[in-house]
C-alpha cells in the first residue's frame, strides 16, 4: 500500500499514513534500496521477497506513491516498534496492491487488490489491533505466493543494509 504523502496523523494508539495539500504533487515517486528480504517457507528453490524499507515519517508516508507496478517477489515493509494500530491507505498509488498485517512472525490480517485512489477522500484499510508491520506487494501476488492469514514471517536484513535507525525527515 502506499499512503499519501508527508502527513501522518496520530490517534490513540492508531498510526494513519496520509495526504498532504497541494503544492506537493510535483514531489516524484521514490525508489528506495533493497535492505531486507522475506524467504517463504516451502518447497525449494526458496521464494525471497526482496523489500523496500522506508526510514522516518517522510519515507513511510511517501510509501508506494506514483509508482509503476512491483515487480513479482518485491514490496515494501513498514515496521511498528512498538507495535501499533496501522491505518493505511492508497492516495495517489495508481496501482492496486495487497496488504499484508504482521503481527509477531505471522499474517494476521489480509487486505487483497486494494483499489487506487487518486483523489481524496480515500478509504483506509488495516485491523483494530496493533501489527509489528505492513508488507504491500502487488495486487494478487499474495494468493500467488500462497500468502493467507497465518502464514509465518521472517523478514531478515540483508548483508551490508544500513542500520535501521531513522532517516531525517
Amino acid at each position: 500500500m502506499s499512503r499519501s504523502i508527508l502527513r501522518r496523523w496520530a490517534l490513540p494508539g492508531v498510526v494513519l499514513l496520509g495526504g498532504c495539500g497541494p503544492g506537493l504533487t510535483q514531489v516524484p515517486p521514490q525508489f528506495l534500496p533493497i535492505t531486507a528480504q522475506w524467504c517463504l517457507e516451502g518447497p525449494t528453490p526458496a521464494r525471497c521477497i526482496q523489500l523496500e524499507v522506508p526510514r522516518g515519517e517522510r519515507q513511510q508516508a511517501m510509501g508506494l506513491q506514483l509508482r509503476p507496478p512491483l515487480p513479482h517477489l518485491r514490496g515494501m515493509w513498514f515496521p511498528y516498534a512498538p507495535p501499533a494500530v496501522a491505518r493505511f491507505w492508497m492516495h495517489r498509488t495508481p496501482e492496486p496492491l495487497d496488504m499484508l498485517f504482521i503481527r509477531e512472525g505471522r499474517v494476521v490480517f489480509l487486505e487483497r487488490a486494494v483499489p487506487p485512489c487518486m483523489n481524496l477522500p480515500c478509504r483506509s484499510y488495516g485491523p483494530d489491533t496493533p501489527v509489528d508491520g505492513v508488507l504491500e506487494l502487488a495486487a494478487g501476488q499474495a494468493a500467488v505466493l500462497g500468502i493467507t492469514v497465518g502464514t509465518p514471517v521472517r523478514i531478515t536484513p540483508l548483508p551490508g543494509a544500513s542500520p535501521s535507525a531513522p532517516a531525517p525527515d
